[in-house]
């Protein structure tokens, strides 16, 4: 919600978005989560982003965040959080939203 809230409060001066999720421990420590899957409901995030581009008539630009290994990403030797197909699923998930958010098919 705390995302949410900061995206829809300062919609007006987003320039770029660079999308990340994060789980949460008791302890207050976290740790990076897929992108559908921490502690930031992603939808309401991302249709908060889209909302700000239709006030202000403009295309907010993002980008996912670290990838998990995955497939082919595995010993590959990656930059650590930056493997291609973990960053690929990433994308390919927010934008999989934001399709449906706009409710069509595909981008």
């Amino acid at each position: 919600m705390m995302c949410q809230a900061m995206a829809a409060r300062f919609g007006d001066r987003v320039h770029f978005a660079h999308l990340c999720n994060v789980r949460r421990e008791a302890d207050r420590s976290f740790e990076e989560a897929a992108h559908l899957e921490g502690a930031t409901y992603m939808v309401a995030l991302q249709a908060t982003l889209l909302e700000a581009e239709a006030v202000r008539g403009v295309s907010i630009p993002f980008r996912p965040d670290h990838g998990h290994e995955m497939l082919s990403d595995i010993g590959a030797g990656a930059v650590p959080g930056y493997p291609l197909v973990g960053r690929l699923r990433g994308l390919a998930e927010l934008r999989g939203v934001i399709a449906g958010l706009q409710g069509r098919a595909a981008l």
